[in-house]
């Protein structure tokens, strides 16, 4: 009898599932994606996980916008999923009587041109003027136009620095709708939610009315980006610098040339295997220049050219990561290292306006900023919220190679003006006969080294991350490398962040909001003892290596 029963559960489930599939594979307008589709329904039961998993519900729209892998069904990626999306988006800024045209940008992702382009076809057939990115292009340059065509909107498609099987929707807003802080930045709530109602409330898809293509914006459009990326720049500095670079296999490598060459550098050696955009990513692992292994042909070729910097950029361009020659031989700079670098150079510039970063930063852009008397912030984690810590910001970073060297032209993390950035800093060094590394070292001895480092944790199932978690909050830690925990902060219900800190280590633990990644941000201070850098950095070094064990004990991983 349980037998029986157990089958006949399983049959009507098979049942709405195949019911649920079919409804959904007759109202998809991509013969491809149908046809995946329907061969995944023949071949049920045995593709029942499959298609379980695909159906499991919809990809939600949050403030990063869309981002899955690349198959059909609703919870993927896919051109049904766009159009539904891009409908919703039109609806959503018609309900807020949002004017001016909607801007579309693409990656050289699987897909990107295609979703790109019916979400064109989706805005003008709502009657909302559409402009279309001329090719791919970065992501700050989307940015960019946003502000500078003065749009109501930005679409990009792109999963940044995610595996080559996903793919992303990033939506920006206008000034009308995200106001002076947030005009050309990414969306924060309530236009997340506001804008996924809209998304859930389109109906047959069939019935989205589809207009023109749209206006393709002029093939030398992004000029003006690269005009103001190196505008940013001090006119007339020192420019004598050698560079290596790779973009990836991303979108980056023309335009940071162009900016380069503008802004009077001599041009970049650029890694030859990953020079062109290539959706497969085919030299490392992950797309991400803080995976192990990504940066390898960068450090190869700045050492065979002898180079004074290597930078490199994630596939789109908006992440920015630099690594300095050293005696043990090439080191990449962590991301907190190259954001206090930036955001005192800048001060030193004489830049005015607030300085900010995020709870899960290095502490010491706060200290720096109370010694100079600079106006600084601290915000959740994303650059949503970094670029609106202030109307009049002058600069913002994140540990995760993110950095905005100049929010009145891109309202975002942009990779290619913060390495425009970093190379005018390192040719004024090389001017005065000192490095970056010099640079971090007077820094140290100021303030203390400032030791960060990330526990981070891929999984295949989310519940482990709720469950690590989970044990975090249960079972907190009363004391941390033998000093007492003075404070545990704990921001749920609104965001799932717990801090732990003592007088001299800090740890903020959360789940990743792009990758099916746990995250726990590690800083150690070790005060510097009679110049003595040496000593207080094996110290610190040694500090977060047992500071690792410990919350990875903690949180049972």
């Amino acid at each position: 009898m349980t037998l029986c029963y157990q089958s006949l559960m399983a049959s009507e489930v098979d049942v709405d599932l195949r019911d649920r599939a079919e409804a959904w594979l007759a109202d998809d307008p991509d013969p491809a994606s149908r046809a995946e589709l329907r061969e995944l329904i023949d071949r049920l039961p045995a593709t029942t996980a499959e298609l379980r998993d695909r159906f499991a519900g919809p990809l939600t729209f949050g403030t990063a916008g869309l981002r899955g892998p690349l198959r059909a069904g609703p919870n993927g990626m896919n051109l049904a999923v766009v159009t539904q999306a891009a409908a919703g988006l039109v609806a959503w800024l018609a309900a807020q009587s949002g004017e001016g045209p909607l801007i579309i940008g693409y990656d050289a992702r699987h897909g990107s041109r295609e979703f790109a382009e019916r979400t064109a076809r989706v805005a003008t057939g709502a009657g909302r003027e559409a402009l279309l990115m001329p090719r791919t292009l970065p992501t700050p340059v989307l940015a960019y136009a946003v502000r500078a065509l003065n749009a109501v909107a930005g679409v990009m498609v792109t999963a940044s620095h995610n595996p080559p099987q996903d793919n992303g929707y990033k939506v920006y807003l206008g000034a009308q709708l995200g106001g002076p802080a947030g005009d050309g930045a990414q969306i924060v709530p309530p236009a997340d939610a506001g804008i996924e109602a809209a998304i859930r409330a389109v109906g047959s898809l069939s019935a989205v009315p589809l207009g023109d293509a749209g206006t393709v914006l002029d093939t030398d459009f992004s000029d003006g980006y690269v005009e103001t990326a190196a505008s940013v720049l001090t006119e007339g500095g020192p420019r004598e610098l050698t560079i290596a670079y790779t973009p990836l296999h991303g979108v980056g490598g023309e335009t940071l040339e162009k900016a380069f060459r503008k802004a009077g550098f001599a041009d970049p050696a650029i890694v030859a295997d990953q020079r062109q955009p290539d959706p497969e990513f085919p030299t490392v692992h992950f797309p991400n220049p803080e995976e192990p292994g990504a940066m390898d042909h960068l450090l190869a070729l700045a050492e065979a050219n002898g180079a004074d910097l290597a930078i490199a950029n994630d596939p789109d361009a908006d992440r920015c990561a630099v690594a300095i020659p050293t005696s043990a031989g090439w080191r990449p700079l962590r991301g907190d290292e190259l954001g206090v670098l930036l955001a005192d150079h800048l001060i030193r510039r004489g830049v005015a306006g607030t300085y900010a970063t995020t709870i899960v930063s290095s502490s010491l852009l706060g200290r720096i900023c109370a010694a100079r008397g600079v106006p600084y912030a601290e915000t959740l984690t994303g650059f949503k919220w970094i670029v609106r810590a202030a109307e009049e910001l002058a600069f913002g970073y994140e540990e995760a190679l993110g950095y905005c060297v100049a929010p009145a032209m891109v309202r975002d993390k942009d990779g290619i003006t913060a390495a425009l950035t970093v190379a005018e800093l390192a040719a004024r060094l090389k001017a005065e006969g000192r490095t970056l590394a010099d640079r971090l070292d007077e820094l140290a001895a100021e303030f203390g080294v400032h030791a960060t480092d990330q526990l981070s944790v891929r999984v295949d199932d989310l519940a482990e991350i709720g469950l690590a978690m989970g044990r975090a909050r249960q079972n907190p830690p009363a004391t941390l490398l033998g000093s007492p925990v003075t404070e545990i902060a704990d921001l749920l219900p609104e965001n799932d962040v717990l801090t732990f800190r003592t007088a001299t280590t800090r740890v903020v633990i959360r789940p990743s909001g792009t990758e099916p990644k746990l995250k726990a941000y590690l800083e150690v201070v070790e005060p510097v003892a009679e110049g003595d850098l040496e000593t207080a950095r094996t110290t610190a070094a040694a500090a977060l290596l047992t500071l690792r064990g410990e919350i990875a004990a903690i949180l049972g991983v």
